[in-house]
């Protein structure tokens, strides 16, 4: 693990193999630890770079009273790739880091080479993050699969959680939150380790700061790379619904079902995903 300096704070990397670039973007409740079952897969044909997002592990924890701003780890990332020398690259990012990459594309087009956006939630493009009615009578009466998804997701994870951070209950946090992302069995057959990595990197100001970035869809429509859109097949059916809609307004997206998977697809079943991975790298690196 090496570290490196972006401005006023210090993220921790890890860099392996040679070739074209790739960099994995983790999610929340999350650090670079995630994707230890698909590194090796990746470095064998790809600089393959991971790296702990501001706040999370190994890295200085978020000051009090600090937001946690979407915007701000765009940021991260394209110093870290600047600084790096990476030259456009493929990224790879699950859940909160699929918002991160697709964030950069809109951003900074000529730094991106392809997406792999894993379950990114892409909310934004149907409501505020905290929908008031008016939102979700419109959303039910356009898309009630997703209007549902979206109020399921609220009632049983977000609105618990962040009652549960308001009153400094972490771990209640963690434990409504956590389900209702990744599904109550899923969320069971988490190893000690694994448990670990998440109560290492529970941030207040995740559930309770800022929130998602503005995300419209004409500036999803403005990606031009190559996206391979992921979601596990046993996954909670929001997340494949936000994925229906950035189908429909990326140019060139295509999709992957990870058997036996869940939101953490690359970990629950890291053989599969990375064999989707590889072989949607493959075909975009020739392109």
């Amino acid at each position: 693990m090496a570290t490196i300096q972006l401005g006023n704070t210090q993220l921790a990397y890890e860099e392996r193999g040679t070739g074209e670039t790739v960099i994995l973007i983790h999610g929340g409740f999350s650090d670079m630890r995630t994707w230890e079952a698909n590194l090796e897969a990746f470095r064998e044909r790809y600089r393959v770079i991971t790296y702990s997002r501001r706040y999370h592990w190994p890295n200085d924890r978020i000051p009090e009273g600090a937001d946690y701003v979407q915007q701000q780890h765009v940021e991260d990332l394209e110093q870290l790739m600047g600084l790096l020398g990476t030259g456009p690259a493929h990224l790879v990012g699950n859940s909160y880091g699929g918002l991160i990459a697709l964030d950069l594309a809109i951003r900074q087009p000529g730094m991106v080479r392809s997406l792999v956006l894993s379950e990114p939630p892409v909310i934004r493009l149907f409501t505020s993050n905290t929908p008031t009615p008016k939102e979700l009578l419109r959303l039910l009466l356009t898309r009630p699969r997703t209007a549902l998804g979206v109020m399921r997701l609220g009632l049983r994870g977000i609105e618990p959680a962040r009652k549960a951070m308001r009153r400094g209950d972490v771990d209640a946090a963690r434990e409504a939150f956590a389900p209702a992302v990744l599904g109550a069995d899923w969320f069971r057959r988490f190893t000690p380790e694994r448990r670990e990595q998440a109560e290492a990197n529970v941030i207040p100001a995740e559930l309770l700061g800022s929130g998602f970035g503005p995300l419209a869809d004409e500036e999803v429509r403005s990606v031009r790379c190559p996206t391979l859109l992921i979601h596990g097949d046993q996954s909670p059916d929001v997340f494949v619904r936000l994925l229906d809609r950035l189908g429909e307004l990326l140019p060139d997206a295509q999709r992957a079902v990870i058997p036996a998977a869940s939101h953490l697809s690359h970990e629950n079943n890291p053989e599969a995903w990375n064999s989707a991975v590889l072989s949607f790298l493959a075909t975009a690196s020739r392109r």
